[in-house]
């Protein structure tokens, strides 16, 4: 297999699909890092099916957006992640 990468993905415009593939990344050994912006993620049964996925991944999603559960960053913490990441998936 190859090196292991450290990824970084943005839930931006489609938070479904940035979750599907944040959790799927984790096949191959790659480190997978989620931060969710724009809005909070909606409360739907698909959104509820992947979040399970990402526990399964252990992917702990992380946000810029204020007033949610999730662990909120800021635009700091989202420059050095952006800048310690291999590379950085925008969805």
């Amino acid at each position: 297999m190859g090196e292991e990468k450290k990824l970084l993905v943005l839930g931006r415009r489609n938070h479904t699909e940035a979750m599907r593939v944040a959790a799927g990344l984790t096949i191959f050994g790659h480190h997978v890092r989620l931060v969710f912006m724009t809005s909070p993620v909606a409360e739907t049964q698909e959104n509820t099916e992947q979040a399970e996925l990402l526990d399964l991944a252990d992917i702990i999603p992380q946000t810029t957006v204020a007033g949610t559960e999730l662990e909120q960053i800021n635009s700091a913490e989202l420059a050095l992640a952006m800048s310690e990441s291999h590379g950085v998936i925008n969805l």
